[in-house]
């Protein structure tokens, strides 16, 4: 497996970028965990309705517009990722300088069009 990923805004309803995102991420042979708001199961993996003390996550992908993400800020910065990418619709400028003086890169930019040139 590649690195490890959470995915903030997880959802089981295939028309959401969250859901394509695990699909494109666990193609490419990236583990994901996976945070939304209601518990659920997809790709044989839990969604969690509430956040985990995850050791081992290297990337925080965002699914959740700026006004749905502040119950996550301390959450976010407690994992210590190495990077927070903002998918479009996401980005939080106020955050993402928040993440950088804490050491984190933040990306704007789209998970899947990441995964889809090789830059992920």
């Amino acid at each position: 497996m590649k690195t490890k990923t959470l995915i903030i805004g997880a959802s089981v309803n295939p028309d959401r970028y969250s859901y394509k995102a695990a699909e494109r991420l666990l193609a490419n042979g990236h583990a994901i965990y996976m945070l939304g708001a209601r518990a659920g199961t997809l790709f044989n993996l839990p969604i969690e309705a509430a956040p985990l003390p995850y050791t081992d996550v290297d990337t925080v992908t965002l699914y959740l517009g700026p006004a749905n993400q502040p119950d996550y800020y301390d959450y976010i910065l407690s994992l210590h990722p190495r990077r927070v990418i903002f998918n479009p619709g996401t980005e939080n400028p106020p955050f993402a300088a928040r993440l950088r003086a804490a050491g984190i890169v933040a990306e704007e930019a789209c998970t899947l069009v990441l995964l889809s040139t090789n830059a992920y």
